[in-house]
């Protein structure tokens, strides 16, 4: 990638988000010049029009689930894609802190950046204690069963496509974020972390704003973890 500006993808999971999803659009920086593609996940409101209204390409993924959708927006890249950056649809990240994701990827130094919201600043109530708890469960076990140490399993994250296509992602619905990091650990990415902001999102959790959805979440986190391949094909 060195001596060209990477080309940049942006895939945005979204569920029912047309009162966020126009924000988050906005704010994704102009200089990296990304295509921008908003998975719509079965939404019943008017998020996919909005979507397209802001110049987004919109893709149709009625089977629920976050990693099913993060799958739809990876097989509708284009070609020539270097980076890709996942972001919720919810504007809970900072969409204009995406170009310090992808700067250590552009210049050759990791192959997978997480934006930490443990590290950065988190408006208060916007990391439920839920998955306060379970981020710091889930990357303790990481570090000691893998050896590598991560601090969030944020979903605000860039990667390198050719490293990505390399771990076979797979997992369908809560276990994406965690799988793509066991696996990174396990195939030796150079990976990294950077403090990202955080506040509270616009909306309900699909996930954790549930007693429930938190559980689930939690089993699936856990059994991705543990499962003897560790996530591999």
């Amino acid at each position: 990638m060195s001596g060209a500006r990477p080309a940049v993808a942006v895939i945005i999971p979204a569920l029912d988000e047309e009162d966020a999803i126009v924000r988050v659009l906005g704010d994704i920086p102009d200089e990296l010049s990304a295509t921008v593609i908003v998975v719509d996940n079965g939404s019943t409101d008017r998020t996919a029009a909005r979507a397209r209204d802001c110049g987004a390409t919109v893709v149709a993924e009625p089977r629920r689930g976050y990693g099913q959708a993060c799958l739809a927006g990876l097989a509708a890249l284009p070609e020539g894609v270097d980076i890709v950056v996942f972001l919720d649809g919810d504007y809970s990240d900072h969409p204009s802190e995406m170009s310090t994701l992808v700067e250590p990827i552009a210049r050759d130094a990791a192959d997978l950046v997480i934006g930490s919201r443990v590290l950065g600043e988190t408006e208060t109530g916007a990391l439920l204690p839920q998955a306060r708890v379970g981020n710091a469960l889930a990357t303790w076990l990481i570090r000691h069963l893998f050896g590598v140490k991560y601090t969030d399993l944020g979903p605000f994250r860039a990667v390198r496509l050719t490293a990505l296509k390399k771990l076979h992602m797979a997992d369908r619905n809560f276990g994406w974020t965690v799988e793509m990091q066991v696996k990174a650990a396990r195939r030796g990415l150079r990976i990294a972390e950077v403090p990202v902001r955080y506040r509270r999102r616009i909306g309900e959790s699909k996930i954790t704003g549930t007693f429930l959805g938190s559980v689930r979440a939690g089993y699936k986190i856990l059994w991705t973890i543990f499962r003897p391949s560790g996530g591999q094909r």
